[in-house]
């Protein structure tokens, strides 16, 4: 097969993965963030600590966590052809693509966040901080360098998994590498396949990896600089500086003008 011939296929075929594994991406952090979120706050000495929905969260991330990407394509194509009407083509294989990257994504966050500082968040509780706005303001940005990662780690496998959906008729690459690097012998074809996956794979994990180390404060001396401040609620930043600007109490500040006055009359040691 010539370049000529195969230039429209990867063209077509390219665009197919980079459309299923960018909705099962999005997919992915808008459910798993949540999921994960919900296991660290759920779980011992978290701010919702609630042992049985820790342990029915956490028993649902396990199962699906444990279910091989193939079984799963197979195992959930009754859903899948509920939510998008079809078992075949890129758009049935996004399904199973969320369903399996959920779970793994969901546990990525939960070990990012277990990461921050337990010292911060107690900071922000003494200061009146709820649990949303410890989340928001303490627990997120803090972990924000770790989720990036997390989430490339997450794409890169989900590319792994777009090209063993193509065994099923999924689309993309994967679909490409089978019709025609296996079925039909066409081995330069395959490779040319395998090294715009290297390549796919290659510019993601540098893009994430760039992000994490620009938005991770703690590196360098250039980095901006963490104060509690940013992560109390504004009422009580308010609250005390009204109290810091109070004006002294008469009767004290008459009492330090009157030690200071004998302090003054006494005869320095010197002057004896």
């Amino acid at each position: 097969m010539t370049w000529d011939e195969m230039q429209p296929l990867l063209t077509q075929a390219t665009q197919e993965t980079l459309w299923m594994v960018g909705i099962a991406a999005l997919a992915t952090v808008v459910v798993g963030l949540p999921l994960g979120l919900l296991l660290v706050l759920t779980g011992k000495g978290g701010l919702l600590q609630n042992a049985v929905v820790n342990r029915v969260v956490g028993a649902l991330v396990n199962v699906g966590r444990s279910l091989p990407f193939v079984i799963l394509i197979v195992a959930i194509i009754p859903f899948t052809r509920w939510v998008v009407g079809t078992t075949i083509g890129w758009q049935a294989a996004t399904v199973p693509l969320a369903v399996g990257a959920i779970p793994f994504f969901a546990r990525l966050v939960e070990s990012a966040v277990r990461e921050v500082d337990g010292g911060l968040v107690e900071a922000v509780q003494a200061m009146g901080g709820g649990t949303w706005h410890i989340v928001r303001k303490a627990l997120l940005p803090e972990s924000l360098p770790a989720l990036v990662s997390a989430l490339t780690t997450t794409v890169i496998a989900l590319i792994g998994y777009s090209a063993m959906a193509g065994t099923v008729g999924g689309g993309g690459l994967g679909t490409l590498a089978i019709n025609y690097g296996y079925m039909r012998f066409e081995t330069t074809f395959m490779w040319v396949i395998a090294a715009e996956l290297v390549v796919l794979v290659t510019l993601v994990q540098l893009l994430g990896d760039g992000i994490a180390r620009r938005i991770d404060h703690r590196r360098g001396t250039a980095g901006r600089r963490v104060t509690l401040r940013q992560f109390v609620p504004t009422g009580t930043v308010q609250a005390t500086r009204t109290a810091d600007s109070r004006p002294a109490d008469p009767q004290t500040s008459a009492a330090d003008a009157e030690t200071e006055a004998r302090e003054a009359e006494r005869p320095s040691v010197a002057a004896r």
